[in-house]
């Protein structure tokens, strides 16, 4: 059908615009926009043609007054740099966009359990659509499914506040297994541990993964150490380590404090891996390109976080009360830092 439709210049298009051009009702307009399945896919197809030739661009927010929605997703951040949750903030940043919806963050940089639940209050308050917890502490005061039905996606395990939760995680205790049993497959008689902060949900599974591989090898399992991620506190546990000559082998939560060990252990005068092999987490994109390179686990963090939010979306715009979790395999990546011990060369 010709366009007939004559605007002025002077005013934007308008819905009875489109619907003139397509012969179509301007409720059918909103029908199409709004995506209607009972639409016929002829009509559907007149009605998008003749918003490209317009270049009519509908309306937002009367269109999400409609919907009952917001288009708004929150996020719930601890609003760290480290490089765990700054890459899943931007992971979770690209994928919220792309998939048309705004987004709403909130730091919770204290880490109390009052000031997170205050957090997720005040998203509740904005009426978002959906909440991501990019929260690894995630430890709340508010009640067992206190936010309804709200979807929720949890990027660091289940946090029972909503009753339509979708968890998306890498495989935390898996890494931390696999981390162990390659150190003990190479001949290690143990193999010591230097842990994240204690109440953070990655660290604690990170150490339950290491335990784990100890106990079903049989072999001892040594006093645990913790840092703060920071490579600082991995040297200061590096230079403990390095001071006992029975340490052969050590599993570090993250790359950046495995960092610090290696420089405690190097000032020590041991070698890596000649009499000290070191495994760290993460596999940030400076561990290929150490003067050892690093061997570590490797977690594709915007890959889970892109994930991670095309669950929550598929839960906000097709309704219904069912969780889904989802463990994100995780890749042990051997460079040069591990090595059988010593005694058995």
């Amino acid at each position: 059908m010709a366009d007939e439709t004559v605007t002025s210049k002077h005013r934007p298009v308008v819905a009875m615009d489109v619907a003139r051009s397509a012969g179509v009702s301007q409720k059918t307009v909103s029908r199409v926009i709004n995506g209607d399945p009972h639409v016929s896919a002829e009509v559907r197809d007149r009605v998008h043609a003749a918003i490209k030739t317009l270049g009519y661009r509908p309306n937002r927010a009367a269109r999400n007054l409609v919907l009952g929605r917001s288009r708004t997703i929150g996020v719930l951040s601890v609003g760290s740099t480290d490089y765990g949750p700054s890459s899943l903030m931007v992971g979770a940043e690209h994928a919220i966009r792309s998939a048309g919806y705004t987004m709403s963050v909130v730091n919770t940089l204290e880490g109390e359990p009052e000031t997170i639940t205050a957090a997720l209050r005040d998203l509740l308050d904005q009426g978002v659509d959906g909440i991501v917890v990019n929260e690894p502490v995630g430890i709340f005061t508010l009640a067992p499914g206190g936010v309804g039905d709200l979807p929720l996606l949890s990027l660091s395990g289940s946090y029972g506040v909503s009753t339509n939760e979708v968890v998306a995680d890498a495989d935390q205790a898996g890494g931390g297994q696999q981390a162990t049993e390659h150190l003990l497959g190479l001949g290690h008689r143990t193999v010591h541990h230097v842990a994240g902060p204690q109440g953070w949900r990655s660290s604690g599974l990170r150490l339950d993964g290491w335990e784990r591989a100890l106990r079903a090898a049989g072999v001892e399992v040594p006093p645990v150490r913790f840092g703060d991620w920071s490579a600082r506190s991995g040297y200061e546990a590096g230079v403990h380590l390095a001071a006992d000559p029975d340490v052969t082998a050590v599993f570090v939560a993250n790359d950046q404090m495995a960092i610090g060990v290696l420089r405690a252990m190097t000032e020590a005068g041991r070698d890596v891996p000649g009499d000290v092999s070191v495994v760290g987490f993460d596999d940030v994109p400076e561990a290929a390109y150490l003067p050892r390179a690093l061997t570590t686990i490797r977690q594709d963090l915007g890959n889970l976080a892109t994930f991670g939010v095309g669950m929550l979306v598929d839960a906000i715009e097709n309704p219904r009360r069912q969780d889904r979790r989802e463990d994100v395999p995780v890749e042990l990546v051997v460079r040069e830092t591990t090595a059988p011990p010593a005694a058995t060369r």
